[in-house]
Order: structure tokens, then sequence, then C-alpha cells
């Protein structure tokens, strides 16, 4: 999953006068029992490079981060997992990145990952059991969850009735997420198929069905332009993550947004260190400072996806979108890494989109 853009750099200037201010080391913070103590944080006067999709934290925390720890985060955005895979591994700029599941496995397969160091990231504690140890990072060698998540279908329930991915592929103007797992992974889920399937035969009538929908697909767009669209009746159908689609239901009290009943995608999107990063203890210290329970409830607040640090879920429990029925969830899968998943899967959107 993930929320996509155009790609930007966004530098959060630090503010000279306030930074002058925040030079002792004593800060207050949480701990992972709950309560607070008071900490020697190290000033490390240097700067951070942080790699993930727009719009996919708050900014102020950014800030907070900056005045606690004396350092200035430059923000890089990328418009999807495949992108930010060509320009992570061929650059050394970055320091801390915000790929998908199947993402990290590769990067992990392919060796472009360090390894983190556990005694430094204290706030994994608050981070639930359940998102943690997935099969391609058992031991949590690589990998902190950042934020989870589904793919689903936004909509205008005063105009439509859609409960599935057939429905939506029958139905004129659809804007459909520009993302090459998801578009496919969606035509096999329909089918009855797994999103990771390799089959020759299935993928054909994956593509069949993707071709058939030519004409009812408006165009291929990243989630955020969707919900924008469609909160403004510009349009009325939309493929989006379900961050997004939270954002588009709380600004449109008209729209609906649904696991279609085929089932679909449900992901983890985390941080990763690269192997490259010239700053890896404060890249630690970035990913721990993300994990505490306030900064995971402000970063909810802002962008509508879900954390997995639980102690920041009682003020969003009530949120089917955020907080799925294991039902809905039973019937998503999550996509896995394999070259030959890489080069199928490709293929079959590389003829999709040249057309």
């Amino acid at each position: 999953m993930m929320k996509k853009t155009i790609s930007a750099i966004i530098i959060l200037a630090l503010i000279t006068t306030v930074l002058a201010g925040c030079k002792s080391n004593n800060i207050t913070s949480s701990t992972p029992s709950g309560g607070t103590q008071v900490s020697s944080r190290p000033s490390y006067s240097t700067n951070i490079t942080v790699y993930m999709p727009v719009e996919y934290v708050d900014e102020n925390v950014l800030r907070d981060f900056e005045i606690e720890f004396n350092v200035s985060v430059t923000l890089v955005e990328f418009d999807s997992n495949e992108e930010m895979y060509e320009e992570a591994i061929e650059t050394s700029i970055y320091d801390v990145l915000v790929p998908s599941d199947y993402m990290i496995d590769r990067l992990i397969q392919e060796g472009y990952l360090t390894k983190l160091d556990h005694s430094l990231l204290p706030n994994m504690a608050y981070v639930s059991e359940q998102y943690m140890s997935p099969e391609y990072d058992t031991n949590n060698d690589y990998h902190i969850p950042y934020m989870v998540g589904t793919l689903g279908i936004l909509y205008n329930r005063r105009l439509l009735q859609i409960s599935s991915w057939e429905d939506m592929f029958k139905t004129d103007g659809i804007l459909m997420v520009d993302s090459e797992r998801d578009v496919v992974g969606i035509a096999l889920k329909m089918l009855g198929y797994s999103m990771n399937s390799t089959d020759d035969d299935e993928l054909l009538e994956a593509s069949q069905v993707l071709e058939n929908a030519r004409r009812n697909i408006r165009g291929y767009y990243e989630s955020t332009f969707i919900i924008d669209m469609i909160t403004a009746q510009e349009a009325f159908i939309g493929v989006v993550y379900s961050g997004d689609g939270k954002l588009g239901v709380d600004l449109n009290s008209s729209l609906a947004y649904i696991i279609p009943d085929e089932g679909s995608n449900k992901w983890t999107d985390s941080f990763v260190i690269p192997a490259s990063s010239k700053n890896i203890e404060l890249a630690h210290a970035f990913i721990n400072f993300m994990c505490s329970p306030n900064i995971a409830i402000r970063n909810m607040s802002a962008i509508g996806y879900t954390s997995p640090v639980s102690d920041a879920w009682s003020e969003f429990a009530s949120n089917i979108i955020m907080f799925p029925i294991d039902d809905e969830l039973a019937r998503c899968e999550t996509f896995v890494h394999s070259n030959q998943i890489v080069e199928k899967h490709n293929r079959v959107w590389t003829i999709l989109r040249s057309r």
C-alpha cells in the first residue's frame, strides 16, 4: 500500500532561536511502561534524510524531532514502491526508508538493508505483536512497522451501489490507483485467484479483465488525487488506500469506503535503514521517536491510517475503516515478493499501460 504522488522534496528548516533554547539534553519522554522519565538525549547537530510516500506524516512531528535532537530532517517523497526501489539502490543519501511489506522483502533478499539495533529502539515495546515478525523478517532484524491498512473502493453511495470488484469494473468513470501490484492484484482477486499469482493462465485472465474494463477506467492516478476528485464530486468511484478512504468519508458524508466482497490487499509499511546510511544512530533515534504513542496518535490524526502502536488505538477504535472487522481482513492477503512475481506482473502492467 502506499499513498503516491508526484515526487517532491520538502526541507524542513530549523528555527535558530528555538534550537538555541533546546541545547539541554534533559528531555522528558514516555517510556514503554507508560510512565515518564528524564533521559539524556544526544545532540547530533547533523542532517537525516527520510524517504517516504507523500502526506504520510504530520510535519509538525518532524519539526518536534528536529528540535528535540538538534538536527535537520530532509523529507523526500515518492510515487510508488517500485520508484522508491530504483532510487534507493542507486543513491546513498537516504537514512530511513518507508516501503511496503513486499518491497522490504525484496530489499532484504538483495542485501540493501542494515540490521537494526534493538537496544536503540525501546519504543518497539509499543508496537502490537500482531504486526511484528512477518515471514520475510521473523526476528524483526530489518523493519519496524509504521502504518497498516487496506486497499478498497471509495464511491458515492447516494449514486451507486457497489459491493465488489466486479461491480466496480462494470461502472463507468473509474479512477484507478496508479500502482502495478495493486491493479494486477485487483483483477486476480476478482477472479478468485491470489494477488500473488504467477500462473500464466490466471494472469492472462486478469489481463483480459483489465483490458475489457478499459472503456470504464477514466485514468490511473495517485490515491490522494482520487479522493480530491471524488470528494469534490468530479468523479464518483475510485480505488484508494484506506487512509485516503477515511479522509474522503470524513470530508463528504455521501461517500463510502469498502473492502470488496472478493477481498483485497492488507499491507504494512515499515521503517527500514538502508545499508548505505551514513547516520545509523540518528536513523534509529528517528524510528524510535515515531513509535512513541503520542507521536503515533498525532500521525494517525493527520493522515488517516492506522499505526500498529496499540496504545494509540483507543482514540480511533470506533472507526471501521481504520479497524476493519475480522471477517473483512480474513478476505484480504498480503503481497509477497519473488523475482517471478516481479517479472510476470510487470509484463501485464506494461502491456496494459502501453495501449
